[in-house]
């Protein structure tokens, strides 16, 4: 069959076994061999063999030079270079000179203490770079002003986030509307002359509340969170919380015009049309104190937020600087010829603005209270406020002016300008947010300012973006660390120092209690003496010996003499008692 179908047979091959090797393959083991011992003569003996541990040392060293972009050699060493400026601006005071310090071991600490403030200026100035935003201004061309650029213009250019920061909510029916924002910039508050109260989340539009009061609103004020506000009312003064139910009618705050909340004191302070200066606790909705101004109508307010202190503007042109703690005010300044219109503070309160009937804008140094800057502006200022970034926004009539680096000489014009249908009523920057809100007869308008909100924000202060649970931790942190009143002072630096006049007193009547004073020097040196008497600890016992001595000397007189005293006054009693003994009936017409 195989030969009919043409195919061949293959014949199976025997399997090969070890004792049917031939003397040619001993030849090629033998070969083997040698190559084996030529190879193990070339790599030495196990000893000179480098160990699994080298080995894999040399095998990831290869590894990471292979992964470096710029090879094994950098070509740049060392570190990022830090400019000198930036270097300047974390400086943390002077440098101790440590050549005049004697003593060895704490001039070792303060040589450490130097470089550790060293290094960490070194980071944080090398850290700065890691900020994720930084503020940016409108640039315009060369010839061209910012002044005049429109709001619609700069919504169209930005981002659609952004321009969803512009709008405007008519409400012409109760306005005009008092505005404001809460401390991280999230909620908005709006109360009408008529009595409409809302409370939106303007992020996402969002309502929270939405009442009428039925009476006419002076002024509105969110307290330390969103979840209570306060309304100043025709007659008195209202708390409510953020689904618009009534909490409190506080009726000892009566005829309330203007508010500020203290958000480390949690105080709210309002100043009222009788001329009286009242602060509320809201911790434990108690009045802390109530003081009379003797200045009449107090319609204008504003608060220094570094040190919590309120300023009053009065029609005589002065402003005035209050403190809970004293009933007289701490400065009083004459800053215009007539009437004062609005007052705002930088939130360094370094610079204060004021507006007068005058016409004019002026910025004061707070801290040498003396006149920086004065403009003249044709319909004069009925608004002010200051930015995290420090522009200052005045409401003129229906326009609203928005100037940078207004305490520096050569401001001529403008930063930028908006107008809206009827005069301005209400103005406040939103925090961490390039937004001017801006209250008036016909609502509400929320107008984009470049570069007028802080970049970056603290999460742990006030966080834009918090969750209810984040929201209650802050507020029970914040309520244990609650500054209390008497602590208002106009530099709160002194807090920290020590009271030299007291400690003076302190240490003189513990000298005279004593008898000797015991931070004075001892100015006795033993004698020198021999054989080794005149060791350390011998030296430190005759001196100790000697200071007790004296002390017992004193205190032997002090003793003596108060022995003397009463030896005194047991024998005058003695003689007044023999005398009373002795006397007779005529001894009363003795002279």
């Amino acid at each position: 069959m195989a030969a009919i179908r043409g195919e061949t047979r293959v014949k199976r091959q025997k399997a090969k076994r070890y004792w049917d090797s031939t003397g040619n393959e001993s030849e090629d083991v033998g070969a083997g061999k040698k190559i084996c011992s030529e190879q193990r003569e070339a790599k030495g003996t196990k000893a000179d063999r480098p160990s699994i541990q080298t080995a894999m040392k040399n095998k990831q060293e290869g590894a990471r030079k292979k992964a470096m972009i710029s090879g094994p050699d950098d070509p740049f060493p060392g570190g990022v270079p830090i400019p000198a400026e930036t270097m300047k601006k974390f400086k943390r005071g002077e440098k101790i000179e440590l050549r005049k310090i004697g003593n060895k071991n704490l001039k070792y600490r303060m040589t450490k203490m130097e470089e550790k403030y060293k290094e960490a200026q070194k980071q944080a100035a090398s850290f700065n770079l890691l900020l994720p935003e930084e503020a940016g201004f409108l640039e315009v061309n060369e010839g061209e002003d910012t002044c005049i650029i429109d709001q619609k213009d700069i919504a169209d250019a930005v981002d659609i986030t952004s321009s969803s920061k512009y709008f405007n909510l008519v409400l012409d029916q109760f306005g005009p509307y008092r505005i404001n924002y809460t401390r991280n910039g999230r909620h908005l508050l709006m109360g009408g002359r008529r009595g409409h109260v809302a409370a939106l989340d303007w992020h996402t539009k969002q309502l929270l509340c939405e009442i009428n009061v039925m009476e006419s609103i002076n002024d509105v004020r969110w307290l330390h969170s969103e979840n209570m506000f306060a309304v100043a009312q025709k007659k008195w003064l209202y708390i409510y919380d953020n689904m618009g139910i009534e909490l409190h009618c506080v009726k000892k705050f009566n005829d309330v015009l203007r508010m500020e909340f203290l958000p480390y004191h949690f105080l709210l302070a309002t100043c009222s049309a009788s001329g009286f200066l009242q602060y509320l606790d809201v911790s434990v909705g108690k009045e802390v104190t109530a003081t009379c101004t003797k200045a009449g109508r107090l319609n204008v307010m504003a608060q220094n937020p570094y040190n919590a202190i309120i300023h009053l503007g009065h029609t005589t042109g002065t402003v005035t600087m209050w403190s809970p703690n004293v009933k007289e005010p701490l400065v009083k300044m004459l800053c215009h010829r007539g009437g004062i219109r609005a007052i705002a503070v930088d939130k360094t309160g370094t610079y204060m603005a004021t507006s007068g009937l005058d016409k004019k804008l002026k910025i004061f140094d707070i801290r040498a209270l003396r006149q920086v800057q004065s403009y003249v502006i044709p319909l004069g200022a009925s608004h002010l406020t200051f930015s995290q970034s420090n522009l200052l926004a005045a409401g003129c009539g229906n326009v609203v002016h928005v100037y940078k680096d207004a305490h520096l000489e050569g401001m001529n014009k403008p930063y930028m300008c908006h107008s809206v249908r009827q005069s301005v009523h209400g103005l406040q920057f939103c925090p961490y947010e390039d937004v001017l809100g801006i209250g008036h007869g016909e609502g509400f308008t929320s107008m984009l300012v470049p570069g007028a909100g802080e970049a970056n924000f603290d999460a742990l202060e006030c966080n834009p973006y918090q969750s209810k649970k984040q929201r209650q931790e802050w507020e029970v942190k914040a309520l244990l660390e609650k500054i209390q009143p008497e602590l208002i002072t106009l530099d709160p630096n002194k807090l920290g120092e020590v009271d030299f006049i007291t400690m003076k007193q302190k240490l003189t009547e513990r000298a005279e209690r004593l008898g000797y004073d015991p931070l004075v020097k001892e100015k006795f040196e033993p004698k020198h003496k021999m054989k080794g008497r005149s060791s350390t600890g011998n030296i430190e016992k005759r001196k100790k010996k000697v200071a007790f001595d004296r002390q017992r000397e004193e205190i032997r007189k002090s003793v003596q003499e108060k022995a003397k005293e009463e030896k005194a006054k047991e024998l005058r009693l003695k003689d007044r008692n023999t005398e009373l003994g002795q006397r007779t009936a005529l001894d009363r017409f003795r002279k």
